[in-house]
């Protein structure tokens, strides 16, 4: 997702033991519309009635993807604020 031209990374995530998402273990095994709800939300939770969206969706990545952001952010806050 971009926000305003930055990057602003959204990770969906599914806890272990759910009895009801326990089979999704990838995006590309959701439904697509329940893809289709995740992605109207995300352009539009920040917004006021009425107001035009600064966000934009490049793109969706799955399991593998996340998991490389997740420690991409792990490293950038290990750096910028130590162990």
């Amino acid at each position: 997702l971009l926000d305003k031209g930055e990057a602003d990374d959204k990770i969906i995530a599914v806890m272990k033991g759910d009895e009801f998402y326990e089979s999704w273990k990838d995006i590309k095994d959701c439904p697509p519309s329940f893809v289709n709800r995740l992605k109207h939300y995300f352009l539009t939770y920040k917004n006021l009635p009425g107001e035009k969206s600064t966000c934009e969706i490049v793109n969706v990545y799955g399991k593998i993807e996340a998991q490389q952001v997740i420690l991409k952010a792990a490293e950038d806050y290990k750096d910028h604020f130590g162990n």
